[in-house]
């Protein structure tokens, strides 16, 4: 069940400002990545808590690098239903999992990080997994 707006918002812009778009609904999601063209990444947000102290935190860190992907879009697992089971749809060889990070290049994923990668490590350290798989999968 959703958890009440007000209490998502918060979680939501802390990934929004960061210029990642937010794809809320099945026509979102196609309307990026059903035509792919270089790099994309999905950042499947969560209300967990791992997602609140780690994934989001190390996202943040990950998108100062100055190589990053072409293109940034979030989905927010438990809130956004369809538009989550739809981005999940472009990387089904990966289980569900949220947070997670799915990077694709030119439509096929190159970069997944589960959530069992995220718990348990702080930003730094993801934010580090992140910025190496920037540099060998987004360079011109």
């Amino acid at each position: 069940m959703p958890y009440d707006e007000r209490m998502v918002a918060p979680m939501r812009a802390e990934v929004t400002r960061l210029g990642v778009q937010e794809l809320r609904t099945v026509a979102d999601v196609d309307g990026v990545l059903a035509n792919p063209a270089g790099t994309q990444m999905v950042f499947v947000n969560s209300v967990c808590g791992c997602a609140a102290g780690a994934a989001r935190p190390g996202l943040s860190l990950a998108l100062q690098n100055p190589v990053k992907p072409a293109a940034s879009y979030t989905v927010f697992a438990g809130q956004d239903l369809d538009a989550t089971a739809r981005a999940r749809s472009y990387f089904a060889d990966y289980q569900p999992s949220s947070p997670s990070v799915a990077l694709l290049k030119d439509g096929e994923v190159v970069y997944f990080m589960h959530r069992y990668q995220i718990e348990g490590r702080g930003p730094d350290a993801i934010a580090a997994d992140l910025r190496a798989a920037f540099d060998a999968h987004c360079k011109s």
